[in-house]
C-alpha cells in the first residue's frame, strides 16, 4: 500500500509512516537480542563476549549494506513525489545490478580483512576463535541482508512501511527457533547463531521480493526497466554510496573504541556489548524517525515543497526530544534489569558497569535524536555527502575517546565514546541542514520568479 507523504499534516503523516517502522525496528532488534540472549544462556559468557566484540565490525560492513541500500530508495522516492512512476520502475531496475555489484564487493572484502581487524582490535585471545568464526558467517550471508534491505527500501520509497513488518517478524520468529535449533539442539555453538540470522534474513528478503512482483503494479517491471543503465546507476549510487560510507564512517569509529574496550578484559567486553545491546532496542524509535523522515523529506524534495519538509522537521524534533526523557529513565530504573538477560550468572561489577553505560548515554540521547533527524532529512533531500561528514565529525571524538582518554580514564571513557561524537556530529548536521535548506530556498525562488516572467512576457507578446 503506497501511501503520499506530500499532502495532509506533516506530523500525523510522519507518526503513520513511523509506527510500523518503529515495530520493524525493534524486530531487528529483536534478531540480536535473541541472538545475544540464547548465546549467553546456552554457551556462555565468554561466547556472549565473542559474539558482542564483533558489534562494530558488522556495523562497519553490513551497516554499510544497510545505508547504501537506504540511499538507493531516496531517489526512487523523489521521483515517487514528483509523480514520474516511469521514472520509478526505471530506478527500481537498476537496484537490482546495483545489489548484485553491492554483494559481490561487500563479502569478498570482508572475508579478505576479518582475520585482520579483529586482532587489530585486540579481541582478547579467549574469545577470538568464536568471534572470527561467528561473523565470517554472517558476512558470507551479506547477500541476504541486501536483498531484504533492498526490497523494504523500495517499498518504504512508496509510502509502504507496513508490509516489510510483516516479513521481518515472521523472520524474527524463525531466527528463534533456528538458534534453538542449531545451539541447543544441533550444538553447532555460535555459528548456529550466524547461521540463524543469514537464514532469517534470506527468508524475508525472499518474501519481499515476491510480495512487490505479484501485489504492486507498480513495480512489476518490464525488460527495458530492467536493462543495465549507467547513467541512472550513477544517479542512484551518489546518493547511496556515501549513505553506506557514512555508517561506514561511524563504524570505523566504534571499532576504535571497540579495541579500547578490548584492552580493558573480558569483563569491559562483556559488559559494553551488553550496554550496546539495550543501547539499541532503546535507542530505536529515534532510528525508526529517522528513516521516516528520509522518505518524508524525498517525496516533498520530489514535489518541491519547502515548507513541509521544514515544518516536519520541526514537529518530529520535539516529540523526538520528549522520548528521550523516557528513554533516560528507561535506562536508570530498568537499564541493568534488562542487561541481566544476557548475562546469565554475571557478577555484580559487570552489570553495575553496563547500568553506568547506559546512564551516561541516556542522559545525551537529544543528541544522538538531533543526527537521527537532520542526517536522514539531508539525505532525503539528496545531499549525502554533506550528511557523510557528520560520520567524520563522530569519528574524529571517538578517536579522541580511545586513544586519548581510555589509557586514562578506564572504563569512564568508554561511556563518554558516544555523548562525545554526538555533539562534534550535532554541530556539523545543524549548520549543514540551514545552509542546504536556505540554497534551496533561494533556488527555487529564483526558478519561481522565472517561470512568472516568462508567462506576463507571453501574454504580453499575445
Amino acid at each position: 500500500m503506497t501511501q503520499d507523504m506530500t499532502t495532509g499534516s506533516p506530523l500525523r503523516r510522519i507518526l503513520l509512516f513511523c509506527a510500523p517502522l518503529l515495530v520493524g525496528n525493534l524486530f531487528q532488534q529483536f534478531y540480536n537480542i535473541a541472538d545475544s540472549v540464547l548465546v549467553g544462556r546456552i554457551l556462555g559468557v565468554n561466547s556472549f563476549a565473542a559474539v558482542g566484540s564483533t558489534g562494530s565490525l558488522n556495523f562497519l560492513v553490513l551497516g554499510f549494506a544497510l545505508g547504501m541500500c537506504s540511499g538507493f530508495a531516496i531517489p526512487i522516492a523523489q521521483s515517487f513525489g514528483a509523480g514520474d512512476m516511469d521514472e520509478v520502475r526505471r530506478r527500481t531496475g537498476q537496484l537490482v545490478w546495483l545489489g548484485l555489484i553491492a554483494t559481490a564487493l561487500i563479502t569478498l572484502i570482508a572475508l579478505f580483512c576479518t582475520d585482520d581487524v579483529l586482532r587489530l582490535m585486540q579481541t582478547p585471545a579467549e574469545i577470538f576463535d568464536e568471534a572470527y568464526r561467528y561473523i565470517s558467517i554472517v558476512f558470507l550471508g551479506a547477500g541476504a541482508t541486501i536483498l531484504y534491505n533492498l526490497g523494504s527500501g523500495v517499498l518504504r520509497a512508496l509510502g509502504d512501511s507496513r508490509t516489510p513488518l510483516y516479513f521481518l517478524v515472521a523472520a524474527a520468529l524463525a531466527n528463534i527457533a533456528l538458534d534453538v535449533l542449531f545451539m541447543r539442539v544441533l550444538g553447532t555453538g555460535v555459528e548456529g547463531a550466524a547461521y540463524a540470522t543469514v537464514l532469517s534474513q534470506g527468508l524475508s528478503g525472499l518474501a519481499c521480493l515476491v510480495y512487490m512482483w505479484r501485489c504492486v503494479p507498480l513495480l512489476r517491471l518490464s525488460r527495458d526497466d530492467l536493462r543495465p543503465d549507467l547513467r541512472r546507476m550513477v544517479v542512484i549510487a551518489n546518493v547511496g554510496v556515501p549513505m553506506g560510507a557514512q555508517f561506514s564512517i561511524t563504524a570505523i569509529g566504534t571499532i576504535m573504541v571497540q579495541g579500547a574496550v578490548n584492552s580493558l578484559g573480558t569483563s569491559a567486553v562483556a559488559a559494553v556489548a551488553a550496554g550496546s545491546k539495550v543501547h539499541m532496542l532503546v535507542s530505536a524509535p529515534l532510528d525508526s524517525t529517522g528513516a521516516t523522515m528520509a522518505t518524508y523529506c524525498g517525496q516533498n524534495l520530489g514535489a518541491k515543497d519547502l515548507w513541509r519538509i521544514r515544518r516536519g522537521v520541526n514537529a518530529v524534533t520535539v516529540v523526538a526530544f520528549a522520548y528521550c526523557a523516557l528513554a533516560l529513565a528507561f535506562n536508570y530504573y530498568l537499564g541493568g534489569t534488562v542487561a541481566s538477560f544476557f548475562l546469565d550468572g554475571a557478577d555484580a561489577a559487570i552489570l553495575a558497569d553496563v547500568r553506568r553505560y547506559l546512564v551516561y548515554n541516556g542522559a545525551a540521547y537529544p543528541m544522538l535524536a538531533v543526527i537521527f533527524v537532520f542526517r536522514n532529512s539531508l539525505q532525503g533531500m539528496g545531499f549525502s555527502s554533506q550528511a557523510m561528514s557528520a560520520g567524520v565529525a563522530e569519528l574524529a571524538a571517538r578517536a579522541i575517546v580511545a586513544f586519548g582518554m581510555v589509557g586514562r580514564l578506564g572504563y569512564l571513557a568508554v561511556c563518554l565514546a558516544n555523548p562525545a561524537a554526538w555533539v562534534f556530529a550535532d554541530a556539523m548536521l545543524l549548520t549543514l541542514y540551514h545552509i542546504e535548506v536556505s540554497k534551496l530556498e533561494r533556488r527555487w525562488a529564483v526558478s519561481s520568479e522565472q517561470r512568472e516572467t516568462a508567462v506576463a512576457v507571453r501574454l504580453r507578446t499575445e
